[in-house]
């Protein structure tokens, strides 16, 4: 996890690094960079060099926190963002870009690694996992958020994605079922055929005896798998408009 601090007062920003140091004693890996200028890291920014979190100062010159978490928002990222101020006059505006803490200085230890906790918990959850294709160009990972369904054609997997062309691998040696074990543990995922396994997440519509995608392939439901899919389905819509 990467994580960006930016402070123009050196010792503030010092002793940000120093509380950072402690907490990664635990164990933690991190991965640190550390701006006292703003209008840098603002054009990083603008550049789409971006992090996991930002630890930012609320009040610097030229550029304020609030200008670096407006861009960052902007720019479609979904980094945590913690502020750091002397003053408590600017709470709305960090609720404005979604801020995660807002922490007066000088900040405590405690809550300085309660931020950091929820930062890095944040992390974990939104991390994309990915599925890897093993194709002639060498493996491609794959998010799984981005398959519609996976296709086992002539001993090759088919990967359908919602935003670009199939990836087809090599010749695989293992089967489907070997193949697509661990991605078939993720909830979003059913295995509906023999050769298919589709995410769920991307139908479009339950039809009999088969399932349109939403790219408008209709892949075809087993006829001993149809109730149990039928079942899983509906139970995954229902989960997710609870």
């Amino acid at each position: 996890m990467k994580v960006v601090i930016c402070d123009d007062c050196i010792r503030d920003l010092q002793n940000v690094e120093k509380l950072l140091e402690m907490y990664m004693a635990a164990g933690i890996r991190l991965e640190i960079e550390s701006f006292s200028d703003a209008c840098i890291l603002y054009d990083r920014i603008s550049r789409g060099e971006l992090a996991d979190v930002y630890v930012l100062d609320m009040i610097m010159s030229e550029k304020s926190g609030i200008d670096i978490g407006s861009l960052l928002r902007t720019v479609g990222s979904k980094s945590v963002i913690i502020y750091l101020t002397s003053s408590d006059d600017f709470a709305l505006e960090a609720y404005g870009v979604h801020a995660a803490r807002y922490l007066l200085k000088p900040v405590s230890e405690t809550d300085f690694f309660e931020a950091m906790d929820f930062a890095l918990s944040y992390y974990k959850a939104n991390e994309e996992i990915l599925f890897p294709v093993k194709t002639k160009m060498g493996t491609v990972s794959v998010p799984y958020s981005k398959i519609e369904y996976i296709e086992n054609y002539s001993r090759m997997l088919n990967v359908f994605l919602t935003d670009q062309e199939p990836v087809r691998s090599i010749f695989i040696r293992k089967s489907f079922d070997e193949e697509i074990r661990e991605i078939a543990r993720d909830r979003s995922f059913l295995r509906v055929h023999k050769s298919f396994l589709i995410n769920m997440n991307h139908i479009k519509k339950l039809e009999q005896g088969n399932i349109l995608m939403e790219n408008g392939r209709r892949i075809p439901v087993s006829k001993t798998r149809a109730a149990e899919v039928k079942r899983q389905y509906l139970l995954f819509i229902s989960e997710c408009y609870m």
